[in-house]
């Protein structure tokens, strides 16, 4: 499967992903394209390192509709099937969202549905929430709202700050990004409503295994 990455900054999870399809844990997958919607992003020259193609789209002068239909038509013309959001701080249009429904991947840094949006490190401290975490889940019209892969935690500790917590948040994303894509290229996997579940989980009755456990041991 062609995956294409959207960024806007360094691309830290361009390059976990990058690495994941390098050494086979996404089995299948190659990396087709990294599109910017900034010039300056140090993640195009990353990829462009490891000989990846490198785009950029600037939207400065243009409106919105043109500059995303600049950027559908690159990853279209690239037969690209599945679009991961790598740190993308655009939100994306219905009309994106029609080009490549059920095809947009995004990762987020908090446990979801919790703090949406941005600076959501600083909204779980200030919270006082005692667990956060990542969420990679599939893109709809809705901020952070299409339906959750998977997701890592890690503790929120007393001296955090947003950076500390980021830091930390930021290491289970590079795992938890692979793992995702990793499921959704093969399709091993059905959506009930707005969850993801993995079809090694699904019973013979079509049931989640991990449900019915749970209401067996009640």
């Amino acid at each position: 499967m062609k995956l294409g990455i959207l960024i806007s900054g360094r691309g830290s999870n361009m390059s976990a992903l990058a690495d994941a399809v390098e050494d086979g844990r996404i089995p299948g997958a190659s990396l087709s394209v990294v599109i910017s919607d900034r010039g300056a992003a140090a993640g195009l020259r990353h990829a462009e390192a490891r000989g990846i193609e490198a785009l950029a789209f600037e939207r400065r002068g243009r409106g919105r509709e043109e500059h995303e239909r600049e950027i559908i038509s690159a990853l279209e013309e690239r037969g690209v099937e599945l679009v991961c959001l790598a740190g993308y701080m655009r939100l994306l249009s219905p009309c994106f969202v029609d080009a490549f429904r059920g095809r947009i991947l995004n990762i987020h840094p908090s446990l979801l549905p919790a703090f949406p949006g941005l600076d959501p490190q600083r909204q779980a401290i200030e919270h006082g929430v005692r667990w956060s975490g990542c969420t990679v889940h599939f893109v709809d019209e809705t901020l952070d709202g299409g339906p959750i892969i998977t997701q890592r935690v890690v503790p929120v500790r007393a001296n955090d700050t947003p950076e500390t917590l980021a830091a930390r948040i930021l290491v289970e994303e590079h795992k938890a990004y692979p793992e995702a894509v990793a499921l959704v290229t093969s399709g091993d996997y059905e959506i009930a409503g707005r969850r993801v579940i993995p079809k090694e989980r699904i019973n013979v009755d079509g049931e989640d295994a991990e449900d019915k456990k749970v209401r067996n041991d009640e």
